[in-house]
């Protein structure tokens, strides 16, 4: 009895021991233990910025969706309510795709493969909308959970698309997207945040258990200069356009006198709902695409030469049916036997190329080139597009004298739609040249390219004078 007494009195102290030690010495770490085990981080995405037309209409938006995700194991203990007998009756995983077969549209045969497992968050579905989400979870099924995501749609529609552009799987336009998403991304996104909370053995958050929240930031939302109506009228007259003439594209540009631009359209576009279709063109053809501008860049010899006083409007010049310089003899785009005695404001109604070289020609090379370029020839716009194209213009010590006088009437020489444009907003407002502008409401994180910032307007004029 003294011996069994001992060995008793051991074991028990051994048991003590250990419960000083659990209880007391490692409680803590066995704790914090036991809470990692519990806990789980969920993370919460941040919703992405909208892009807006100037009245506020969203062109780009973000909507909340669920994935529905599944701990394999719990299913099988799936249990429903017998309607006849009020009873509850075990239906596992089968019974558990029969019910959620017509509420996510996939057959009973997929889900049930999809619930029967060992994995612990198997995907059950995606891009699920949150009123189905609830349905879903009415069900009661143990183990199944959703996990919020954002996605990207986009009201706008194909109208805008080539300029809104688009964002990748991961709702980032940093890796693969493109257009405005691509260049305001930094301003758009947003900082996603997490949730750690307690979860119960079958997947169920514990009421009372200890979690901590860190709530996401959104990203900005960005006004646009274009109004949404306008583009979609220009949308539709240049897509018929293109349709009547068999065209390959055509491109539409509404710009204002303060430089902002309304409507930026083009036929083909692209479907923002679906990229996969064949035909479809992504980039944005009036800042991307590049076209000699023929006559419209009379507008700016004609008013270079205004501007330094070599003509005035009323200046009157003899136009030959054919003009004879360097190797060639030019013409105008209709003969004309007898000359014609035309003032300067009856070459640019008539569209002369005759006249314009007769006129141009006094400035020199090296001031017609000035002028070209305070126009914005030569160089990209302010918006700084991706991919965006500053066209074709050669400096004066490479042309030749040929091309000299071709340039005077828009040949030998590339220009985007916007930066011709940008030609006739600078004589609608008088001479004071804005760069063109697509931002409107200038969030205040920094946009993704400094260039989209909008510069101060300069005058075309060296000596600042207004045009006549």
């Amino acid at each position: 009895m003294r011996t069994l007494f001992i060995i008793t009195l051991f074991v028990f102290t051994l048991f003590a021991a250990q419960l000083v030690r659990l209880q007391a010495i490692d409680a803590g770490r066995i704790a914090a233990e036991g809470l990692e085990v519990r806990s789980r981080i969920t993370p919460l995405p941040a919703q992405r910025g909208a892009i807006l037309d100037h009245k506020g209409v969203p062109l780009a938006a973000s909507a909340e969706r669920r994935t529905i995700l599944v701990d394999q194991n719990l299913v099988s203990t799936y249990e429903v309510r017998d309607p006849a007998t009020k009873e509850k009756r075990t239906v596992g995983v089968d019974g558990a795709a029969a019910a959620l077969a017509p509420l996510l549209g996939q057959s009973a045969s997929d889900l049930r493969t999809k619930l029967t497992g060992t994995d612990l968050g198997a995907t059950v579905a995606t891009k699920i909308e949150p009123s189905v989400w609830r349905q879903v979870a009415s069900l009661g099924i143990p183990g199944v959970a959703s996990q919020a995501d954002s996605v990207r749609t986009y009201p706008g529609g194909e109208p805008v698309a080539p300029l809104v552009g688009w964002v990748g799987p991961g709702g980032s336009a940093k890796e693969a997207g493109g257009g405005l998403e691509y260049l305001l991304d930094d301003t758009l996104t947003g900082t996603p945040g997490r949730a750690v909370r307690e979860y119960s053995r079958d997947n169920r958050v514990i009421p009372m258990g200890q979690q901590a929240i860190q709530p996401a930031v959104p990203g900005r939302n960005v006004r646009l200069t274009i109004d949404n109506d306008l583009q979609y009228i220009a949308h539709d007259a240049i897509a018929r356009q293109v349709e009547a003439m068999d065209a390959e594209s055509g491109v539409a540009v509404v710009m204002d006198k303060q430089g902002r631009l309304r409507a930026v359209a083009q036929s083909p576009g692209f479907d923002p709902e679906d990229r996969s279709g064949k035909g479809q063109v992504f980039g944005s053809l009036a800042f991307q695409n590049t076209f000699e501008p023929g006559s419209t860049a009379k507008v700016m010899s004609i008013g270079a030469a205004l501007a330094e006083g070599k003509t005035t409007p009323t200046s009157v010049y003899r136009v030959e049916n054919r003009l004879p310089r360097s190797d060639r003899r030019f013409r105008d785009s209709h003969d004309h036997k007898e000359p014609l005695d035309l003032t300067t404001a009856g070459i640019v109604a008539q569209s002369s190329n005759i006249g314009t070289i007769l006129i141009a020609e006094q400035l020199g090379k090296a001031k017609l080139e000035e002028y070209y370029r305070k126009f914005g020839a030569g160089s990209t716009s302010a918006v700084g597009f991706p991919g965006e194209s500053a066209g074709l213009f050669a400096p004066s010590s490479q042309w030749n004298e040929t091309q000299w006088y071709t340039l005077m009437f828009g040949q030998g020489m590339a220009v985007t739609a916007v930066q011709a444009a940008g030609v006739f907003q600078t004589i609608a407002n008088k001479g004071v040249r804005v760069p063109a502008s697509l931002v409107e409401g200038r969030p205040t994180r920094t946009v993704a390219s400094s260039r989209a910032r909008r510069p101060t307007p300069s005058r075309c004029s060296p000596r600042r004078r207004r045009w006549r």
